[in-house]
């Protein structure tokens, strides 16, 4: 549900979904910064996040790839979460995903800004739509965050 860590630091940065938010399956200290990173939140997503910070989210033209093939997947009788995660392989997802974090000025922007925040104490929880057994995006962005807080 809630994982990632930064051992021996004075914040931490961890993540979860929005639904484990929304039903209590997550607990964390009340001053800790719900940081959505979704590219296209909903407008209830708004709600359970401190902030959300788009620019943290795949690009547009991965997320519309992936989802496309899922759909395939999915009408070839896979089951949702199978399609999701055979789809993110099949579509390099997070090969693509790391060259954009590394490409992008606005993406690099924001996780330093992060990474600021867990280097003084704030616990930093990454948040996005997709659950326990889905591959996703923001598991990466922890290794990101945590990658420049150990260099």
């Amino acid at each position: 549900m809630a994982s990632g860590g930064t051992d021996g630091l004075a914040g931490q940065v961890r993540e979860t979904y929005v639904a484990a938010i929304q039903h209590d399956l997550v607990e964390f200290d009340a001053d800790a910064r719900l940081v959505g990173v979704v590219r296209r939140p909903t407008g209830w997503f708004h709600t359970a996040v401190d902030e959300n910070r788009p620019e943290l989210g795949p690009p547009e033209t991965l997320l519309d790839e992936v989802k496309d093939e899922q759909e395939d997947l999915k009408m070839q009788g896979m089951c949702d979460e199978g399609a999701h995660n055979a789809a993110w392989e099949n579509c390099s997802f997070a090969d693509r995903y790391g060259e954009y974090l590394a490409e992008s000025g606005a993406a690099r922007a924001a996780v330093d800004d992060l990474a600021s925040a867990v280097e003084t104490g704030t616990t930093v929880v990454l948040v996005c739509f997709e659950g326990e057994n889905k591959r996703c995006h923001r598991h990466a962005l922890v290794e990101e965050i945590e990658g420049r807080l150990n260099s």
